[in-house]
């Protein structure tokens, strides 16, 4: 049972793994993929070896260069059947310093990939994103509390029950303002992963 061990410790095993087979797959050394991603050399050999919890901008680059998808790094290869996350089975890739979490509960596979995210943002915390690859788009929904959320330069004050879509291949940010815990499920749509995408034009 996976249980045994610590989740962030399994779960950067895991990713470890995923990215060092996905890298063998298509035959790469560990510069190549380093210099495709935009990564350390040191960075991509700690993540492989299972020795970092990579932040999810790192996971992104990584994903893409290998033109897998965010998904596929932090969950075993799956058949075409329907797959179920159960509650507390998603994937933390954020941990905030108040205790908040990013879980990828769902996600679709390259190269039109579609992540599933449930969010929750202590009193207070902030989660910082870079841009994405061109063309993402992410469409979020308050379920309790209040968000903030800036996209560039505009800033969007959001409640329980309010949702926005925005394209997200620019900086943006989350934040809880408030002294109440804010939570919120985001979705995120990055077209054609793998296509080269992040490693051409102004938003490499």
């Amino acid at each position: 049972m996976h249980y045994v061990e610590d989740g962030a410790e399994a779960l950067a095993r895991a990713i470890g793994i995923r990215v060092r087979q996905e890298r063998n797959g298509l035959g790469w050394t560990l510069d190549r993929l380093a210099a495709a991603a935009g990564v350390s050399r040191r960075m991509l050999v700690n993540v492989e070896q299972g020795g970092v919890n990579p932040s999810i901008g790192t996971l992104l680059r990584l994903s893409d260069a290998l033109g897998v998808g965010l998904p596929a790094l932090v969950e075993p290869p799956a058949p075409r059947a329907p797959k179920i996350t159960r509650a507390g089975e998603g994937a933390v890739l954020w941990t905030g310093p108040s205790g908040g979490r990013g879980v990828l509960v769902a996600g679709t596979e390259s190269p039109d990939v579609v992540e599933l995210w449930d969010w929750t943002l202590a009193p207070g915390e902030r989660h910082e994103s870079e841009a994405h690859a061109a063309g993402t788009r992410e469409l979020l929904q308050v379920q309790m509390g209040s968000l903030t959320v800036v996209v560039g330069i505009e800033s969007h004050e959001l409640k329980a029950g309010d949702a926005l879509t925005f394209r997200s291949d620019v900086a943006h940010s989350y934040a809880n303002p408030t002294g109440e815990p804010t939570r919120f499920s985001l979705a995120v749509y990055e077209p054609g992963v793998g296509a080269g995408h992040r490693t051409e034009g102004p938003h490499a």
